[in-house]
């Protein structure tokens, strides 16, 4: 199925012509991606790789036909690759998505005196989305521009335009994105979900936009209603927490209801969810409010109280616990952070308003949404809440703050805090596993149009040259070596991440060739099928940073069931990390990795210090590239 995408009316505010996203040539993405690989693999491995990637890349060969059909690509279209990444990247996945794909941005705890102040929060954050939203529809969010490399370089704005018209609708093999037409009268509505019910939100009423003090006499009377268990409906929120091809094979049965269809359109075309969320009786630390952000406790807490397939659901815990649950499938954490950072803003220095505003008169009440359930479909929730609990009891995350310095520190050694960061996590992973794994690093390339993410392999051959130093040759080499290989790690990340960014980058590459292959029916060439290509992608260290300006931070979980997932976010004296991986693989542990990291930040500061003279070129201030 094809995305189903009206574009955004047009506006003065981006008016900036956008260059496409360049095909890289094709010599040059097969010399890295051996490069890649050689260090990772066993050298009888490599030979056969490398006999292979030749092969393809010969005059005349496989390699250059696809190149060929894959340029003729480029000219037709606006962006080669984007189709390509979104479906291999998310649509195609069968995964839940709870903790394996959706990420969470967790804001500070909100210190609630009582449940009405939980409910003004919430009335508070609504009215915040609105004004966000009329800025996105009239186009009056100013266009970012690249900070770091090539600074000054406007940047694609279309991901903001998806943040609240969105839907991940599941599909028995393949999902769909649904974008809804900016502005659509269809999407004056949100939805509340309440003790694991779900009501509707007119937020407009008698054409008038709902002011904050209605919205808050409507969530009080949700709460109301929420509380009233003769009307109860069944948990339907935890189908979508669900594997996809189960949920969209549960899906097809509910529909077949015109109660249920009905439910699921009003659902489907809100501009978000909030979810409004009774305590959940953990101790609340920064690793618990994460955890509850994810995958919400499981069923026996909020997990239920949840609709995962929405791109943006707001969390109002009345313990505190508050956040943000992203379908991420429509934009980037980068956009994510943009649009959080403004709620806490406007929470924060824009007073509250209830009682001081002019109400609209006589508000209709609340809407529950309503259910038909048979035997069949208690069946199919009682299965979707066991799988989601076996996911909770699997998740090991550990939320750690790094407090002995931050990127101040490193930007005075004259490093790139991003790439100083890079090789930390991989002396951490050689520490805790005697070899280095493909890493993945998103690298947005947003400078293009309609431009998403590529990816930077940080398991360079110069890093682990450097995590042997500090580790197996500790005692042999000296201090100036070290630190030698240290500025050469720091330089070939940052190389890494200048060529992702400028479209340079192997995996969309990669990619692009092995879909074309398939369009034009062409038997899979050995280049993919190759126990290298399918090992170097499956990222046991899948990594992101994502700064923040105000206290917030993200937080995913592994891509693989034997790895890792790091989100960091690098402040001016302290470095924090969100580190998660599975209890059920023997090979990960997140607090055995965290220690690694933390010895080995500890480490290299100290390496650091011996040495004051600045010994690279790297480039500084990366810190905008995702």
């Amino acid at each position: 199925m094809p995305i189903v995408e009206r574009e955004p009316p047009k506006g003065r505010r981006e008016s900036y012509v956008l260059p496409k996203v360049p095909v890289p040539p094709l010599k040059q993405t097969l010399d890295m991606y051996l490069t890649s690989i050689k260090h990772l693999v066993k050298e009888e491995q490599y030979q056969k790789t490398k006999s292979i990637v030749e092969k393809f890349g010969e005059p005349g060969g496989t390699g250059e036909l696809l190149q060929e059909k894959l340029l003729e690509k480029s000219i037709n279209t606006h962006n080669w690759v984007y189709d390509y990444w979104l479906d291999d990247m998310y649509l195609n996945q069968r995964l839940a998505l709870p903790v394996n794909s959706n990420p969470a941005m967790v804001f500070p705890k909100q210190d609630f005196r009582d449940h009405k102040d939980s409910l003004k929060f919430a009335a508070h954050l609504i009215t915040g989305v609105l004004e966000y939203k009329k800025h996105i529809d009239t186009r009056a969010l100013p266009v970012d521009f690249s900070r770091g490399q090539l600074a000054g370089t406007p940047l694609c704005m279309k991901q903001y335009y998806r943040l609240f018209n969105t839907y991940r609708l599941p599909g028995l093999k393949r999902d769909t994105l649904v974008i809804h037409e900016t502005g659509s009268t269809e999407q004056e509505h949100i939805i509340v979900a309440c003790k694991n019910q779900f009501f509707v939100m007119d937020l407009v009423v008698k054409e008038k936009t709902l002011k904050e003090m209605d919205i808050l006499s409507q969530l009080e009377k949700m709460v109301k209603m929420a509380e009233n268990t003769e009307e109860r409906q069944p948990p339907f929120g935890l189908l979508t927490s669900d594997g996809r091809t189960e949920w969209a094979q549960t899906r097809d049965v509910l529909i077949k209801d015109s109660v249920n269809r009905e439910s699921l359109a009003v659902i489907e075309k809100c501009l978000c969810v909030v979810c409004l969320d009774d305590p959940s009786g953990m101790e609340v630390g920064d690793t618990s409010r994460a955890l509850l952000m994810l995958h919400g406790g499981g069923h026996e807490k909020m997990g239920a109280n949840r609709w995962y397939d929405k791109p943006m659901q707001f969390v109002v815990g009345e313990d505190g616990v508050c956040g943000t649950v992203c379908e991420h499938s429509p934009f980037e954490g980068i956009v994510l952070v943009a649009c959080t950072e403004y709620l806490m803003k406007f929470m924060t220095g824009s007073p509250s308003k209830i009682g001081r505003a002019t109400s609209v008169s006589e508000l209709p009440a609340p809407r529950r949404l309503l259910w038909k359930t048979t035997p069949h479909i208690q069946g199919l929730l009682k299965a979707s809440a066991e799988r989601l609990q076996r996911l909770v009891r699997d998740l090991d995350m550990d939320v750690h703050k790094f407090e002995v310095y931050g990127k101040e520190f490193i930007k005075k050694q004259k490093m790139s805090p991003d790439a100083y960061i890079q090789v930390s996590l991989q002396l951490a992973f050689y520490r805790c596993n005697g070899r280095l794994v493909s890493t993945y690093e998103s690298a947005s390339i947003r400078r293009f149009h309609e431009g998403r993410v590529d990816n930077i392999r940080s398991a360079t051959p110069e890093t682990l040259a450097f995590v042997k130093a500090m580790t197996d040759e500790k005692t042999s080499l000296s201090d100036s070596e070290k630190i030698k290989r240290l500025w050469d790690a720091i330089n070939a990340q940052t190389n890494s991440t200048i060529a992702a960014i400028t479209g340079m980058g192997i995996d969309n590459h990669l990619l692009g060739l092995r879909e074309i292959s398939q369009e034009i029916h062409m038997e899979m060439p050995e280049i993919f099928t190759d126990e290298t290509y399918v090992a170097s992608n499956q990222f046991i260290l899948s990594t992101s940073q994502v700064p923040t300006t105000v206290e917030m931070f993200c937080c995913y979980g592994p891509v693989v069931p034997n790895g890792y997932g790091c989100c960091y976010n690098p402040q001016a004296d302290h470095l924090l990390f969100s580190v998660t991986s599975f209890h059920g693989s023997t090979e990960t542990s997140s607090a055995v990795f965290i220690k690694a990291l933390d010895e080995g930040l500890v480490e290299m500061r100290d390496l650091c210090k011996t040495s004051n003279k600045p010994q690279s070129n790297a480039r500084m201030n990366l810190l905008t590239h995702k």
